[in-house]
């Protein structure tokens, strides 16, 4: 087996110097001290994949030969989803590979911060409600023809039994009340199951760090579609309570259109994600920074007013 390529600054570097002396896109990177391109890994750790090229784009390179089919899909994904959403979706102004086999693109930095360091404000909501109803109207079938994958949805019933095990080792270690998961019962976890036919392009990675929000709390854009799926939007609605809170979910959700049955799916999904995710961290399973994940936990954890007024035989109804 061909051992894959370690990124270091030195080939992010020549890499660029290549695009640049290409005729890449002018003024793409600051010059460091010793007269190259200002480059530098977008997160700490090994096995940067991800790199700051100076001040105005951001250049990802594929770890592996998967990751790079994703990543060459997510560029034709990316024109077709742009026309019906209305936030930024980055641009890519150069691509090819940058080892063989692995692909790159340097694209366009999308200006501003994340949702982990802004707070979405209402206006920012209904920035979101347009993500969610812009990705409901890209058509499926041009999905699927760029490569797209159809994702079964999950069983909430399923996660729902994790999540109380998971529960109870949150609650010895006084993290979480594990009697609060009483309220999602299995007929109510059967009554929110996904409904046939309600499959639409999902994002699939609405995280904090994935949502681009500006300092007065507006929704910018919208990073890394190479997790993209055709199924189940509850799946980003999910996403959406983990990053900015469940009562900001629900509220743009209702804003695009769905009704009472997806966004209790959505809400309950992400929080069973979350009490599963910070349990295995506790025990030694590598799911995420603590803080991250304690963080998410509160966020799908606020109260809603639509589980205090709505049953589940109700949210049955969208």
């Amino acid at each position: 087996m061909t051992q894959v390529p370690t990124p270091t600054p030195d080939t992010v570097r020549r890499l660029v110097r290549t695009l640049l002396h290409e005729g890449g896109p002018a003024g793409a990177t600051a010059r460091d001290d010793a007269g190259g391109p200002d480059v530098r890994p977008v997160a700490e750790g090994g096995g940067h994949c991800t790199w700051w090229v100076g001040t105005r784009h951001v250049l990802r390179l594929a770890p592996d030969r998967e990751a790079s089919a994703r990543l060459r899909r997510e560029l034709r994904l990316r024109d077709l989803v742009r026309p019906h959403v209305p936030l930024a979706v980055p641009t890519s102004v150069a691509h090819g590979e940058w080892s063989p086999g692995l692909a790159y693109t340097l694209d366009t930095k999308v200006p501003g911060g994340t949702a982990e360091d802004h707070d979405v404000t209402a206006v920012g909501e209904a920035d979101l409600a347009g993500l969610l109803g812009g990705l409901r109207e890209v058509p499926p079938r041009q999905a699927e023809a760029l490569g797209v994958p159809r994702a079964a949805p999950r069983s909430l019933e399923a996660l729902r039994r994790m999540a109380v095990a998971a529960a109870q080792r949150l609650a010895d270690a006084d993290e979480f009340d594990a009697g609060r998961l009483r309220q999602l019962t299995p007929p109510g976890a059967a009554q929110l199951a996904a409904q046939p036919g309600t499959a639409v392009l999902v994002h699939h990675r609405l995280r904090g760090e994935h949502l681009v929000v500006s300092p007065e709390g507006r929704v910018r854009g919208v990073l890394d579609w190479t997790g993209a799926v055709l199924g189940d939007p509850a799946e980003d609605i999910a996403g959406l309570a983990r990053a900015v809170g469940s009562p900001a979910a629900v509220r743009a959700a209702t804003l695009a259109g769905y009704g009472a049955r997806p966004c209790l799916r959505g809400l309950w999904l992400a929080r069973c994600d979350t009490v599963v995710r910070l349990a295995a961290e506790l025990d030694g399973h590598a799911t995420g920074p603590l803080p991250l994940l304690r963080a998410q936990l509160h966020r799908t954890w606020e109260p809603i007013l639509l589980e205090r007024v709505t049953d589940f035989r109700e949210a049955g109804e969208d």
